[in-house]
C-alpha cells in the first residue's frame, strides 16, 4: 500500500511537532510504501535537514509555509472573475457566522456556511492548478476589497463589521499564509494522484493537501491529532485585536470542521483532544482514540529495577518552560520540607527557547530564595536541596536515569496535551504525583495521584503522602509500568494504525491498476468485488443473509453476494 504521510513542521525534519512519532510509525510499517509531503516552518528547519530514512520512504517532497515566491500568475478577465466569486463566498462565510439568513435554524444556517466555505476552497484550489498559482492574487488589493464587502454585508458579526484597514490587511496576509498549499504542485497524476491513502499528521495545514487530493482525485484521507491543531489557533490570537481575533477563529474552526467531514477516519490521541474534535464538528462514528506509541526499550533496566531509587528525592523531568508551572512546584516544595525536611526536588530539563531561558532563570532565583544556602543540621552551607541538571552529564547520562534517581516522579504543568513524560515515568515504574490537564487523568488511569493545577498546597500534600508510604509507592509504580506497556507502546501503535489503512483501503474503490515491475497489470491482483459498486463496500451496513437475497433474474450482483 502506498501511504501520503503529510507533515507540517515535524517529519522528516531534524526538529519540529510529531517528528518521532511519525519516524517510528513510517519504521514500525515497513510492509508499506510511504510518500513524504512536509511543509516547513521556518527556513532554520528547511535548512537543518532531514533524519535518515528509512528504504519504505520512497519519496519526499517539501514545501515552505514561512515564504512564498511570488507565482507570477497573470490572471485574464476570467480568471479574475472567478477568484473575486471563490474568495469572496470564502470571506464571508467567515464574517457572517451563519446569520445570513434570520429565517433558517441555527443548525441549518450553520451548515449552509459550511458548505459556502468549502465550495470556495476548492474553487480556490482548482483556479490555482489552473492557472499556476493563487499567491499574487491573494495578496492582491482585490483580496482586501473582497475581505471589506465581506465585513459590510448585512448579517456580518459585530467584529467583522467594525474591522479597519490595519485588521483587513492582518486577516489577509494571514489568509494568504494558511492557503498556501493550495499552490503547490502536489496535485497531479505523479504526485498525491498516485498514493492510496493520505495520512495527514495533524490538521489545519497538513491536513490541507490531503482534502485536496481526495477532491482532485478521490484518494481517503485519515487525520491524526494529538494536540487538537484548532486550540493552538485560538491561543495564538488571544493577544489580536477583535476583529482578527474573530475572523481568524472562524476561518480556522471552518478548515477543522471541513477535515472533519471529508476525513474518512480521524484518529485522536486521547480523550481531551476527541472531545474537542466532536465540539468542532466531527462525527463520533469516524473518530478512534489510538493513544500515541512510544519506545520503551530505553525504560525497560530501570522499570525491571525500580528499587534503586532515593526514597527521598522527587524528580521532575521536561522542557524548561512557563506552561510547565515549576514556580507552584517550588512552592509545593517548601510545603514538602516542612513535613519531610530531608527531601530533594531533581529539576532536570532543558530551557525552551529564549523565553525559557528567563523562565530558568527566574526559577533559580525563587528557588534561592526559598531555600537558601545556610547550614541548618541537615544539610551544608552551599547545599540547596533544590538541584537544576540537565541530562548527559556523568550523574545522568540517559533519560530513564533521570527517572530513576528519585523516587516520585511530578508533573506540576497548567497545559498539557499527551503527557509524553508522564508515560516515560510509568515506563520506569516510577509513582506520580500530577496535575488534572490535558490528558494526565486518561494517561494515568489510577496509577499515580493528581491533584489540581496551580495549587501548590494540593501538590505538596500528595508528594508527602507518598514519601511517607515506601509500599503504596512500589505498588503503584508496577500499576503505572502495566499498564504504559499495555497502552503506550510503539507497537500498539503502528498495529493500530496498520489495522486502519487496511480497513480504509479495503472501502475504497479502485481507482489504479497494480503493475509488475514490467509495468503490466498484476491480475487478480484487486478483489473483484471491490470494482462493481456495491453496499458490501460499506462498512456500516451488514450483508444480507442468503435467504433475503433477491430472484437471480432481478440483480446478479446481490444474487452472488447472497450465495
Amino acid at each position: 500500500m502506498r501511504i501520503g504521510l503529510l507533515t507540517e513542521g515535524g517529519y522528516p525534519y531534524l526538529s519540529g511537532d510529531a517528528r518521532p512519532w511519525c519516524d517510528r510509525l513510517v519504521r514500525g510499517l515497513e510492509q508499506h510504501e510511504f510518500h513524504i509531503y512536509a511543509l516547513s516552518r521556518t527556513a532554520r528547519q528547511a535548512n537543518e535537514g532531514h533524519v535518515p530514512l528509512p528504504p519504505q520512504v520512497s519519496r519526499v517532497r517539501t514545501a515552505p509555509l514561512w515564504t512564498a515566491a511570488d507565482d507570477g500568475a497573470t490572471y485574464g478577465r476570467r480568471a479574475r472573475r472567478r477568484f473575486t466569486e471563490a474568495y469572496g463566498d470564502l470571506v464571508t462565510a467567515l464574517c457572517t457566522g451563519g446569520v445570513t439568513n434570520p429565517a433558517a435554524t441555527a443548525g441549518e444556517a450553520t451548515a449552509v456556511e459550511a458548505d459556502r466555505f468549502g465550495s470556495a476552497l476548492y474553487g480556490l484550489a482548482e483556479l490555482a492548478r489552473d492557472e499556476g498559482g493563487l499567491v499574487a492574487a491573494l495578496r492582491s488589493e482585490t483580496a482586501v476589497r473582497a475581505l471589506e464587502r465581506a465585513c459590510r454585508t448585512p448579517g456580518a458579526q459585530r467584529p467583522a463589521r467594525e474591522a479597519r484597514l490595519p485588521e483587513l490587511l492582518a486577516v489577509t496576509a494571514h489568509l494568504e499564509r494558511a492557503l498556501r498549499p493550495l499552490s503547490l504542485d502536489w496535485y497531479d497524476n505523479d504526485g498525491l494522484g498516485t498514493v492510496d491513502l493520505c495520512h495527514a499528521a495533524s490538521g489545519g495545514a497538513a491536513a490541507l493537501p490531503g482534502l485536496l487530493a481526495r477532491h482532485f482525485f478521490g484518494v481517503p484521507l485519515l487525520v491524526t491529532e494529538y494536540g487538537v491543531h484548532l486550540r493552538g489557533q485560538y491561543l495564538a490570537a488571544t493577544a489580536a485585536p477583535p476583529a482578527v481575533r474573530s475572523l481568524l477563529a472562524a476561518f480556522h474552526g471552518r478548515l477543522a470542521g471541513e477535515i472533519y467531514t471529508r476525513a474518512t477516519l480521524v484518529t485522536p490521541g486521547n480523550a481531551h483532544a476527541r472531545r474537542w474534535q466532536e465540539r468542532c464538528g466531527a462525527d463520533r462514528a469516524k473518530l478512534r482514540t489510538i493513544h500515541p506509541g512510544m519506545d520503551a526499550a530505553p525504560f525497560a533496566e530501570i522499570g525491571e529495577a525500580p528499587e534503586g531509587a532515593d526514597p527521598d528525592t522527587l524528580v521532575w523531568v521536561g522542557r524548561v518552560e512557563p506552561a510547565k508551572d515549576l514556580v507552584s512546584l517550588l512552592h509545593a516544595f517548601a510545603e514538602v520540607r516542612k513535613e519531610e525536611p530531608t527531601t530533594r526536588l531533581r529539576i532536570i530539563g532543558t530551557p525552551a527557547g529564549p523565553q525559557g531561558e528567563a523562565y530558568l532563570g527566574h526559577c533559580r532565583a525563587l528557588a534561592a530564595q526559598l531555600f537558601p544556602d545556610e547550614a541548618d543540621g541537615l544539610h551544608a552551607v552551599g547545599d540547596n536541596p533544590v538541584s537544576f541538571e540537565e541530562i548527559g552529564g556523568p550523574d545522568l547520562p540517559t533519560l530513564a536515569d533521570a527517572y530513576g534517581s528519585g523516587a516520585v516522579s511530578v508533573l506540576s504543568s497548567v497545559v498539557e496535551a499527551f503527557p509524553a513524560g508522564l508515560v516515560e515515568a510509568m515506563f520506569c515504574a516510577r509513582a506520580t504525583v500530577s496535575t488534572d490537564v490535558g490528558a494526565v487523568v486518561e494517561v494515568i488511569g489510577g496509577t499515580g495521584l493528581v491533584v489540581p493545577p496551580r495549587n501548590p498546597r494540593a501538590l505538596a500534600e500528595a508528594c508527602v503522602t507518598l514519601l511517607r508510604d515506601p509500599e503504596r509507592r512500589e505498588r503503584l509504580g508496577a500499576a503505572a509500568r502495566a499498564r504504559a506497556l499495555e497502552l503506550f507502546t510503539v507497537e500498539q501503535n503502528t498495529t493500530a494504525f496498520h489495522g486502519l489503512y487496511l480497513e480504509i483501503v479495503s472501502h475504497t474503490p479502485v481507482r489504479r491498476p497494480v503493475l509488475d515491475a514490467t509495468g503490466d497489470p498484476v491480475p487478480f491482483a484487486v478483489p473483484a468485488e471491490s470494482h462493481v459498486p456495491g453496499h458490501w463496500t460499506d462498512a456500516t451496513r451488514p450483508l444480507r443473509p442468503a435467504w433475503a437475497t433477491p430472484p437471480a433474474h432481478t440483480n446478479a450482483f446481490r444474487t452472488a453476494e447472497g450465495a
